[in-house]
């Protein structure tokens, strides 16, 4: 997978279509991703310790991961992603300005 927590990526498929947010966890067996403000869903709570009464939470839903796209920190656009071995580490590369991400 080439995407990792913390990184900005912009929507590009769904009915979230070009909204942006930082991944808040990624779920590497279903391929999914959790995107900070991306893919409300209304949950329904039963009352618990943290939350005594209860009710109608909002909360972000799973989203494919291959419907988001990383947005290179240089161009500030989004981009494919590549690896490359440099120094003996494996990093990570953006295919359109080459530059390397983390």
């Amino acid at each position: 997978m080439f995407l990792k927590t913390g990184d900005k990526v912009r929507v590009i498929a769904g009915k979230d279509k070009g909204k942006e947010g930082t991944i808040k966890k990624v779920l590497v067996k279903e391929n999914r991703v959790i995107v900070e403000g991306v893919n409300q869903i209304k949950k329904h709570q039963k009352p618990n310790n943290a939350n005594p009464n209860g009710g109608i939470i909002d909360a972000e839903a799973p989203i494919q991961a291959s419907n988001v796209m990383l947005i290179d920190p240089s161009t500030n656009e989004p981009t494919r992603v590549g690896f490359k071995v440099v120094d003996g580490k494996k990093v990570r590369v953006a295919k359109k300005s080459g530059k390397t991400i983390d």
